[in-house]
C-alpha cells in the first residue's frame, strides 16, 4: 500500500476523531481542529505534550509509533486508563474519541494522584501493556531490577510508568538517530579484511551520502529484517514509501568505504546453518549452481563410456593381435581416441543443458523454494533449508565494501590490477592478493603472527606457504625474509569463449555477468561502463548480458526478446536509458570477497552510507583489539 494512503489518514483524522468537539473542552477553539498540521501540534499540548511532538508524526519510521503514542496520552489526559482503554487508544481510538467528543461528563482534567491506591490502580494494567508493547519482556526486566536500586519516594509515579516512558521515548529517538544519522554495523566476514576485520564494529554515518527514507517503515524499532530470537521478519509492507533520499554533504566517491544493502539480495535462500536463519549468499548463483547439479544428476550415467574398463576390453582385444613390445604404442593411440569420445559425449550433453539452460533454472527454482533444498558444495550433500524470501530494498542484508567504480567509470581488471578509466587503482595500505608460495619454511603460527601480523585462520598458509593472503607490505618483508621462496600472483587469466568447450563455458556462470560467453575471474575483468542516470545505451546482446538485470530487478521493467528483437514493458526498444546511478563495489580482501565480481552493479536506493569509524573490535576468538577502538576508516 502506498504511504499516500497513510497521510491522507493523518490528513483527516482530525475529523475523524471530532477534535472540534473536544478542542473547546480543553479551553481552545474549534477552528484550531480543523487547520492541519496545527491541528496535531494543539492536540499534543492538550495531551501534556510539547507542541513539536506533532511533526514526528510525518516522519517516517517512526510516524505510526508516534500517533498511537499521541492518541494514548489524549485518551489518558480525558480519563481513560484501563487495560481495554489502552488497547483501542494504540489500535483503534475512535470510539474513545467520539466518547470524548460527544460526552459532557468527560472533561480533560483528570492527573493521576500517585499517593491514591485507587488511581494506581486504575492505570497498572494499561501501563504494563505500554511497556510490554514497548519493549517486549526486557523492558520488565530493566525497570523492575532498576527500580529495585532506587528508594521508594511518596508520590512519584509508579517504577512501570516511569521507566515505561523513559524507555518508550529513548526508543523513540533512538529509532529516530539510527534510521536517519547513525547505525551500528558489526563485520561478519573477512570480506574487507585487513582493512576492516571481522568482530570490528563500525558506525555507519547516514547523512554524508543522504539518509534513506525508509521504503517499508513498519518495523520493530532498532533491528533491520529479524526479529532475534523469535526469527520473524521485522517488518510488514503494509505501508511502503517510494525511494526518496534527503541531502547530503557528499557524493559516493571512488575508493569511499561505503554500506549498502545487498543487491543481490532481493530474492534469497534461509540457511539453517548460519546463525538466526541468516540469509545464504547470492541467491541467482545458487540457482545456477542448482540447475547444474539436478543436470548433471540427471544424466544416464550409461551413455559416457567408463574409461578404465573400455581400455582394459581394449587392450584384450588388441593383445591377441599385436606383440606386447608394440602394444602400448598401439594402446595410447587408442586411449586418445577414446578421451575425445569421451569428450565429445560430455560436451554434446552440456550443450544440452546450455540450451535448455532456462528450463534447468526453472527446476532449480522450484527445488529451492519448495522442496527448500540445495546442495552445499562444502559439505557435499543436499541440505533443507528454510525455502526462500523477498526482501524489500531497504531489509537486504547490510554489506560493506570498497566502492571501486562510480556512474560513467570505465573499469577493467588484468593480473589482480584493477584500472579506473584506464588509470590504475590505488593499493591501499591492507589490500591483499593472493599469492602461491613454494620453497619455504614457516615458523609456528604464533610465532608469524608475533614477526609478521599474519594469522592462519584469515592468511591461509601451511608450514611450506602455500596459498597466503598478503598486502605488499608483507610480501615485501618475507620475500626480503626468505630470498628463496618463490611468490607466484594466483592469477586466472580470461578465456577465449570460442574455443571454450561447452563445460568450460558453464563455469564461466561463476563471475558476473554470469553469461556462458564471458569467461571473467576473480584477477580478471574484461572491460565494462558503470551505468550514469540519464545515460542512453543501445540494446544489443552485449549490453543485453551485463545490463538486463539492471532493467528488470532495480528499475523494475518487464524485458523480453522475441526473434532478435527486445521489448520493454511490451513496447519493441532498441535503446534503453537508466534511471539510477550504479556503482561497482569490490573487497580489500580480493580473493576472499563475494562482490560486484559475483553480483554486478550496485543501485543507488541501496546505498546506506558511508562507514566512518570502528568503535569497538572483539577478536573471534576472545578478547578485545584494544588498538582498533576509535580508529578511522581510509
Amino acid at each position: 500500500m502506498s504511504a499516500l494512503y497513510y497521510y491522507l489518514f493523518f490528513l483527516i483524522y482530525p475529523y475523524i476523531a471530532m477534535w472540534w468537539k473536544s478542542f473547546p473542552k480543553a479551553g481552545r477553539k474549534s477552528w484550531e481542529a480543523l487547520i492541519p498540521g496545527y491541528n496535531y501540534a494543539i492536540a499534543s499540548k492538550i495531551a501534556g505534550q510539547p507542541a513539536w511532538w506533532a511533526f514526528l508524526m510525518v516522519i517516517p519510521g517512526i510516524h505510526i509509533v508516534m500517533w498511537m503514542v499521541f492518541n494514548v496520552s489524549y485518551i489518558r489526559k480525558h480519563g481513560f486508563f484501563s487495560l481495554t482503554d489502552t488497547l483501542q487508544g494504540i489500535f483503534f481510538p475512535f470510539l474513545i474519541m467520539a466518547k470524548i467528543a460527544n460526552d459532557e461528563t468527560v472533561q480533560p482534567t483528570f492527573t493521576t494522584d500517585w499517593e491514591k491506591q485507587t488511581d494506581i490502580e486504575r492505570r497498572k494494567n494499561g501501563d504494563h501493556l505500554v511497556l510490554f508493547l514497548t519493549l517486549p519482556i526486557i523492558g520488565h526486566a530493566v525497570a523492575l531490577t532498576l527500580g529495585l536500586l532506587q528508594k521508594k519516594k511518596k508520590g512519584r509515579k509508579t517504577i512501570i510508568k516511569e521507566w515505561g516512558d523513559s524507555i518508550l521515548f529513548a526508543l523513540v529517538a533512538a529509532s529516530g538517530i539510527r534510521t536517519y544519522v547513525f547505525e551500528p554495523f558489526q563485520i561478519p566476514t573477512g570480506s574487507m579484511e585487513k582493512t576492516l576485520l571481522v568482530g570490528d564494529f563500525l558506525v555507519v554515518n547516514k547523512m554524508t551520502y543522504g539518509s534513506k527514507v525508509p521504503v517499508t517503515p513498519l518495523s520493530f524499532p532498532l533491528v533491520h529484517n529479524t526479529i532475534p530470537w523469535v526469527d520473524i521478519k521485522s517488518y510488514t509492507t503494509l505501508e511502503k514509501l517510494e525511494y526518496t533520499r534527503l541531502p547530503g554533504w557528499s557524493e559516493v566517491k571512488n575508493y569511499d568505504v561505503v554500506v549498502f544493502n545487498y543487491p543481490s539480495g532481493d530474492t534469497a535462500v534461509y540457511d539453517p546453518r548460519m546463525p538466526n536463519g541468516l540469509m545464504g549468499h547470492d541467491y541467482h548463483g545458487i540457482v545456477n549452481s542448482e540447475a547444474r547439479r539436478l543436470f548433471e544428476t540427471s544424466i544416464d550415467k550409461s551413455k559416457i563410456p567408463d574409461r578404465n574398463l573400455e581400455l582394459q576390453k581394449r587392450r584384450a582385444q588388441l593383445s591377441e593381435k599385436y606383440e606386447e613390445s608394440k602394444l602400448d604404442s598401439v594402446m595410447a593411440i587408442e586411449q586418445q581416441k577414446l578421451e575425445k569420445n569421451i569428450q565429445k559425449i560430455v560436451n554434446n550433453l552440456y550443450q544440452d543443458f546450455i540450451d535448455d539452460f532456462e528450463s534447468w533454472k526453472d527446476k532449480a527454482r522450484h527445488e529451492i523454494a519448495v522442496n527448500k533444498r540445495t546442495y552445499s558444495n562444502s559439505e557435499e550433500r543436499v541440505i533443507s533449508h528454510y525455502g526462500v524470501v523477498y526482501r524489500p530494498v531497504d531489509k537486504r542484508e547490510n554489506y560493506i565494501k570498497r566502492c571501486i567504480g562510480i556512474p560513467g567509470d570505465s573499469i577493467r581488471i588484468e593480473d589482480a590490477q584493477v584500472y579506473v578509466n584506464g588509470e590504475a587503482a590505488p593499493i591501499f595500505e591492507h589490500q591483499n592478493l593472493q599469492y602461491i608460495v613454494s620453497n619455504i619454511s614457516l615458523p609456528s603460527p604464533q610465532v608469524m603472527k608475533s614477526k609478521y601480523g599474519l594469522e592462519l585462520n584469515r592468511d591461509y598458509y601451511s608450514s611450506n606457504g602455500g596459498a597466503m593472503n598478503l598486502t605488499e607490505t608483507e610480501l615485501a618483508t618475507l620475500k626480503s625474509k626468505y630470498p628463496s621462496a618463490q611468490f607466484k600472483l594466483y592469477n586466472r587469466l580470461i578465456a577465449d569463449v570460442s574455443k571454450q568447450s561447452p563445460g568450460e563455458k558453464v563455469g564461466n556462470l561463476q563471475y558476473y555477468p554470469k553469461s556462458f560467453d564471458h569467461s571473467n575471474t576473480e584477477s580478471n575483468f574484461s572491460t565494462f561502463w558503470v551505468p550514469k542516470k540519464g545515460e542512453t545505451i543501445e540494446l544489443n546482446p552485449y549490453t543485453v548480458t551485463w545490463y538486463k538485470r539492471i532493467i528488470t530487478a532495480y528499475e523494475l521493467h518487464s524485458f523480453e526478446e522475441k526473434d532478435g528483437q527486445y521489448f520493454i514493458d511490451g513496447e519493441l526498444a532498441t535503446h534503453y536509458t537508466f534511471e539510477m546511478d550504479y556503482y561497482w563495489m569490490m573487497g580489500d580482501n580480493r580473493y576472499n570477497s563475494a562482490d560486484s565480481r559475483v553480483w554486478g552493479f550496485v543501485p543507488e536506493d541501496h546505498i546506506v552510507g558511508k562507514a566512518s569509524m570502528v568503535w569497538y573490535s572483539k577478536h573471534p576468538a576472545g578478547g578485545v583489539r584494544w588498538e582498533r577502538l576509535f580508529t578511522g576508516i581510509e
